[in-house]
């Protein structure tokens, strides 16, 4: 929550949405990982003896208690409270789509040398425009409780899988001896 409200206060404008999806990719997993070892180590440092399940549960709950606080007060906030925010993610998102498409296009156009690929190319590209038009962008939403749901999901996987490796790497290793038996 705190990076989002560090985000949204300090780089609110023009770059908002780039901003917030850097954040998301490269801060927040940061955040995860070591929130997810300190938990886990905290709890390994002080048992003699740590489980795998243990060590994943350390991991994992944190994680999932954090994240699902996170989403519905991010979700709330966008949609009840600032709602601006929502609108100016939802524009630079389309923006962001658009450019995309046409970098595509222009690198693609560049490269291509028959003709006939190129009026394919110029036929595929007019057609992709069309959604960008402000008609069919109008109704486009993508912080709708369907989409968190959806952003939830993929984060959820991140955290099984952080957590799987915590839970491997901390566990307590069995050693198993030998034993000889005397004829």
């Amino acid at each position: 929550m705190i990076v989002f409200f560090v985000v949204y206060y300090f780089f609110s404008g023009v770059e908002y949405f780039d901003i917030s999806l850097k954040a998301n990719a490269f801060v927040l997993p940061i955040i995860y990982a070591g929130t997810a070892f300190w938990s886990v180590k905290t709890y390994w440092s002080s048992h003699k003896t740590v489980s795998f399940k243990d060590a994943f549960k350390r991991a994992f709950i944190p994680m999932f208690i954090g994240g699902i606080l996170s989403i519905f007060s991010i979700y709330a906030f966008l949609n009840f409270v600032d709602t601006d925010a929502k609108k100016l993610l939802n524009y630079q998102y389309v923006t962001r789509q658009k450019s995309e498409l046409d970098k595509e296009y222009t690198s693609a156009r560049k490269i291509l040398k028959h003709q006939k690929d190129i009026d394919e190319l110029d036929q595929k590209y007019k057609e992709r425009l069309q959604s960008f038009t402000p008609e069919a962008v109008k109704g486009k939403d993508m912080l709708t409780a369907s989409h968190f749901s959806g952003y939830f999901a993929a984060i959820l996987i991140f955290y099984v899988v952080l957590s799987l490796f915590f839970g491997a790497f901390f566990r307590t290793r069995t050693i198993y001896q030998e034993t000889e038996i005397k004829e």
